[in-house]
C-alpha cells in the first residue's frame, strides 16, 4: 500500500474513525443560513414587497381581480367580490387612477356621498363591492327587499345583515354593501350569502381566508 501512498487505518484510533467518517456540512449550511433571508422576500407577494408606484399594470389586474381581497364569482355573467375598504384595494385604485388620468378613458370616481361615509365610518364598518356587468332588471321593488333580506355576513355560525347600500349607476357600475366590523384575526373564513337584484342566478356565495387578509401585519377589509 505504500506505493500507492495509502495510510493505513488504525482500527484501534476511534477518534479516527469517527473523524473520516464524519460527513462534512458546515458550508452547505452556512449558504442555507445566507440565503434565508432571501428566499423569506422572495415567498412574499409584490403588495408586502414594493410600493403601489412599482407594482406593474399586471399585479394592480391581479390585486383588484384575483387576490386574498378579491375574486370573481360565478356562474356567468361573472362578477368580481372585493373588500373596498382594504388597504391594498385602495392603494391599487388610486395608483390606477393616477396612471389613468393620462388616457382619454379615466377609472370611475365613486359616489361623493359614499366617500364621506367612509370618511366618517370606516373605523366601525367596511365595504364588500361587487362589479356589476348590466344595469337591466334593477330598480324593482320585489328586488331590492330580496337583496336586503337574503344578503348576510357568516362567521362560523354567525350572520349578519348588511347595514346598508350604494347602488350601482351608469358612472359607477359597482354595487357596494356596508357591514359591520364583526370579523377578528383568529376566525377561519368569512363569507357573504348574496342576492344580486338584476343578474341572472343572483343567487351567489363568495368566501375569503381571514388569514390570506393580513397585510403588514394587520387585517385588512
Amino acid at each position: 500500500m505504500g506505493r500507492f501512498r495509502a495510510g493505513c487505518l488504525n482500527t484501534g484510533d476511534l477518534r479516527q474513525i469517527s473523524w473520516l467518517s464524519a460527513p462534512d456540512y458546515w458550508h452547505i449550511e452556512f449558504i442555507m443560513r445566507a440565503l434565508l433571508p432571501l428566499l423569506f422576500f422572495l415567498a412574499q407577494p409584490f403588495w408586502e414587497t414594493k410600493p403601489p408606484e412599482r407594482w406593474t399594470d399586471g399585479e394592480i389586474h391581479t390585486l383588484r381581480n384575483y387576490s386574498p381581497w378579491a375574486q370573481p364569482v360565478e356562474p356567468d355573467p361573472v362578477v368580481v367580490a372585493y373588500l373596498a375598504t382594504a388597504a391594498p384595494i385602495e392603494m391599487a385604485e388610486a395608483e390606477l387612477r393616477l396612471r389613468m388620468k393620462k388616457n382619454a378613458s379615466r377609472m370611475p370616481e365613486p359616489d361623493p356621498d359614499y366617500i364621506d361615509y367612509l370618511r366618517e365610518n370606516r373605523e366601525s364598518q367596511f365595504v364588500l363591492a361587487i362589479t356589476y356587468p348590466t344595469l337591466r332588471g334593477l330598480g324593482k321593488a320585489e328586488e331590492n327587499k330580496r337583496l336586503e333580506e337574503e344578503t348576510v355576513m357568516v362567521i362560523g355560525r354567525k350572520t349578519y345583515p348588511f347595514a346598508g347600500h350604494f347602488p350601482p349607476t351608469p358612472s359607477d357600475p359597482v354595487l357596494r354593501l356596508i357591514f359591520d366590523r364583526e370579523v377578528k384575526p383568529s376566525d377561519r373564513a368569512v363569507s357573504f350569502r348574496l342576492y344580486l337584484p338584476g343578474l341572472n342566478f343572483p343567487e351567489r356565495e363568495v368566501e375569503f381566508r381571514v388569514k390570506d387578509l393580513m397585510f403588514q401585519g394587520k387585517l385588512e377589509m
